[in-house]
């Protein structure tokens, strides 16, 4: 089983804070950490612990965190051949996480910026290979596209996770199989404004009015709304235990969707494995740390 992931990799500069502050406002309390993310590494290093056979596509700085990129990459068995070195610095993301474990991230692309369609056309050999494509959206657009026009001149089934959400384009839009927003994102996918006042479900049948692919909306707590092209159903979430962290909840879902295609299961039982593996995730301190094995998803799932 081989996937092929293009994406971001970054270093999280987490604070966990009893309270955000106000403007002008310093609070004490907080408690510092910092470990390695980004979108693209996450769920090549969920799929890589699944099971699959990962290569992955992105770009890092040569400094520090760029070569803490590559010994993780290596530990993990994700295949870093084809990454970029760019000359800026490797991206830094800014987490701030409440006492609820709800969280807010700010981003500096570095490096990431400088991934272009041509190192994506490097790349075209390992996406030919793999069973599935994952793209994520930290990437400049461009850079994006050309990783889905590739992915369909190669009849690969491709998976869309479309974060940080931008308006795409009209062309993107047939370019993809699966795509995975939640319900922020999906307006902003659509060019439609925040304040539109339209349910999960009026919101995917205007994304059915412009894709024939699989439409997966993640509700958090509320579990997932999927469109498989012949209906609608809901996929009920998984109660976590205790939720102490949700910042990897979206990439451990998105990882174990992408390996339970590849796998050939029922759509619906693909989305309910995934479901278990962010259920899983949001129990656990740290992205990294809490992306689960194979056997830690049968577990929930058993629950």
């Amino acid at each position: 089983m081989k996937i092929a992931v293009v994406g971001s990799y970054g270093v999280g500069m987490t604070m966990r804070i009893p309270q955000l502050p106000q403007a002008g406002e310093t609070l004490m309390g907080g408690v510092f950490d910092a470990g390695p993310g980004g979108k693209g590494s996450n769920q090549a290093i969920g799929a890589a612990r699944l099971g699959a056979e990962v290569s992955f596509l992105t770009a890092i700085g040569p400094d520090d965190f760029g070569q803490g990129a590559r010994a993780l990459w290596k530990v993990e068995g994700v295949d870093d051949s084809c990454v970029v070195t760019g000359k800026g610095h490797t991206m830094v993301g800014f987490i701030l996480v409440e006492s609820d474990g709800e969280n807010r991230i700010l981003v500096a692309a570095g490096a990431l910026d400088e991934l272009t369609p041509a190192h994506v056309e490097s790349f075209r050999s390992h996406i030919a290979k793999a069973e599935v494509l994952v793209v994520s959206m930290e990437l400049a657009l461009p850079a994006v596209l050309a990783s889905l026009k590739i992915g369909r001149e190669e009849g690969r089934l491709i998976v869309l996770n479309p974060a940080p959400a931008v308006r795409l384009p009209p062309e993107a839009w047939s370019m993809f199989d699966v795509i995975t927003p939640n319900r922020t994102e999906a307006p902003v996918l659509l060019g439609i404004p925040a304040d539109h006042g339209l349910s999960p479900k009026e919101l995917i049948a205007q994304m059915r009015l412009k894709t024939s692919a699989k439409i997966v909306m993640t509700l958090g707590a509320e579990g997932s709304l999927v469109d498989d092209g012949s209906s609608v159903y809901a996929v009920p979430a998984i109660k976590a235990k205790k939720v102490v962290d949700t910042t990897g909840a979206g990439d451990s879902f998105t990882s174990a969707l992408a390996v339970a295609i590849a796998e050939g299961r029922d759509f619906h039982e693909c989305v309910k494995f995934a479901t278990a593996s962010g259920s899983h995730s949001v129990g656990i301190a740290g992205v990294i740390d809490s992306l689960p094995t194979r056997e830690e998803i049968e577990k929930c799932l058993a629950q």
